[in-house]
């Protein structure tokens, strides 16, 4: 069984790919794959201890000359899914829908951040098509720590040119890009006795979506907006919180929140829920329409102290979120921002984990500083991981020139070039590779690490081509 659609050369890989699992951690088996693909075809092929994958193959007649070129992608994918969803990302294929010109997932993330790469490479090394000696490299852990990228070494590759097909933008060639963090905000837990029944409020409905590439489309985060209405209701009435849970991955806007707590007057409680609810959707009407916020009674046993339930919400009433500078240098780029993607309880503690991007190192070490200062501040304490480089804009670049002209001549009308307010694995390959020319670009792809993402067909036919083109290019 396969897709069905065209170019086949490259769907046909990528309905493999996606029934194999390959969540950020788990790539054994897809790695496995890709490995056994390789041998088949008596290509050279290496696998590492974290399961990168680089395959090898010699330049087609008449380009024995040309550099080595690589190109590059990520075999792991996000795994986000519905509510309702009942899928197993540890053993289920993924479900996917065509509708006209739209493929999607049925419930899930679709992944094709990044596996529509890895099916162009494998089509790439399946075919008979022009082009210099390539090294596909296949990398690990893009979604969380990027530890795939950063353990490649110089010895491996001999490549001096670097493909990245991890763009989502058709005829937008990504240059540079911003480096990152995240910090985990901590609180210990103190609890007593339960004075009663509680409620249970749920977010849900939200877009979610890119914490880079769509934090400056003023989308929702679940956790904030969970807080909004638990700062509402303490207006009113006694509050303890009970139970904290919200968002799923650090890269990925939170989409859903759930709160349990006690109040000691329920009817003011509701009263505030309703009257902030109204609030909020009337911010939210155009980003987020589908913000739903939904309350139900629970039993409750213990709840955090009163002192540890103000602190909390003046912690969140006074957090950054969201784009905080913009770029004065090229208009419409985010410089800094920060999502304050994933609340849950692990160990007597509360923990937030937010994510911080930015192009300049300064903005990032200064807003890590601030959330420092509030946990402490607010009684808490911040630790620091997952740093990952920028990569610095090369005012000269060849192969910038080429896929400009290339991409002109393919299809009569100009591609762009710009930076990308997202990590790029180009950040840790450059500094393993210094001297090797590298750009990032791929087909459209909308609201990745959500459920709702979705892969233009026809879009995917043409970067197919501009590829094939781009390397014929190069004898």
């Amino acid at each position: 069984m396969t897709l069905q659609i065209e170019p086949r050369v490259v769907f046909d890989w990528f309905y493999q790919i996606n029934q194999i699992p390959r969540e950020s951690g788990n790539e054994k088996a897809v790695s496995d794959f890709l490995v056994h693909f390789a041998k088949e075809r008596q290509l050279d092929v290496e696998q590492d201890e974290l399961w990168n994958v680089i395959i090898r193959k010699p330049a087609s007649s008449g380009y024995e000359e040309a550099e080595t070129v690589i190109i590059q992608g990520h075999m792991d994918m996000v795994c986000v899914k519905t509510e309702d969803s009942q899928h197993d990302f540890s053993q289920d294929p993924i479900e996917m829908q065509v509708d006209g010109n739209i493929l999607r997932a049925n419930g899930t993330t679709l992944g094709a951040d990044n596996g529509i790469a890895v099916a162009m490479q494998l089509a790439l090394l399946d075919g008979d098509y022009p082009h210099p000696a390539l090294e596909i490299l296949i990398t690990t852990n893009e979604e969380t720590t990027m530890a795939g990228a950063g353990a490649i070494q110089s010895r491996q590759l001999k490549g001096t040119q670097l493909l990245n097909i991890d763009g989502e933008e058709e005829g937008v060639f990504f240059t540079s890009c911003a480096g990152g963090t995240t910090i985990s905000s901590s609180f210990a837990l103190e609890k007593e006795v339960a004075l009663g029944a509680g409620l249970c409020i749920r977010i849900d409905g939200l877009k979610g979506g890119h914490s880079g590439m769509e934090i400056h489309q003023g989308r929702a985060n679940a956790n904030i907006l969970l807080f909004r209405i638990l700062s509402a209701i303490q207006k009113k009435t006694d509050l303890r919180i009970a139970s904290l849970t919200g968002g799923t991955r650090d890269n990925v806007i939170p989409s859903q929140a759930l709160a349990g707590i006690w109040v000691e007057d329920e009817e003011l409680a509701r009263h505030a829920v309703e009257e902030i609810i109204q609030v909020l959707k009337k911010e939210f009407l155009t980003a987020d329409p589908g913000l739903s916020v939904f309350i139900s009674p629970i039993p409750l046993d213990v709840v955090y102290t009163k002192d540890l339930t103000e602190r909390l919400i003046t912690f969140f009433t006074l957090l950054p979120n969201g784009v905080q500078v913009m770029s004065q240098d090229i208009s419409g780029l985010v410089q800094t921002s920060l999502n304050n993607a994933i609340l849950f309880e692990i160990d007597d503690h509360l923990v937030l984990q937010t994510s911080l991007r930015s192009s300049m190192d300064s903005q990032l070490e200064e807003l890590a500083n601030q959330l420092k200062v509030l946990a402490e501040l607010c009684g808490g304490s911040s630790s620091r991981k997952h740093d990952y480089p920028g990569w610095n804009f090369e005012p000269i670049s060849p192969l910038r020139d080429r896929c400009l002209a290339v991409y002109k001549d393919v299809y009569d009308k100009p591609a762009t070039y710009t930076a990308v307010h997202a990590g790029l694995e180009c950040g840790f390959l450059k500094q393993s590779l210094p001297d090797c020319d590298m750009i990032s670009y791929g087909p459209n792809i909308y609201d990745v690490h959500s459920t709702k993402e979705y892969l233009e067909i026809d879009s995917v036919a043409r970067v197919w081509e501009f590829t094939k083109s781009l390397l014929a290019s190069m004898r």
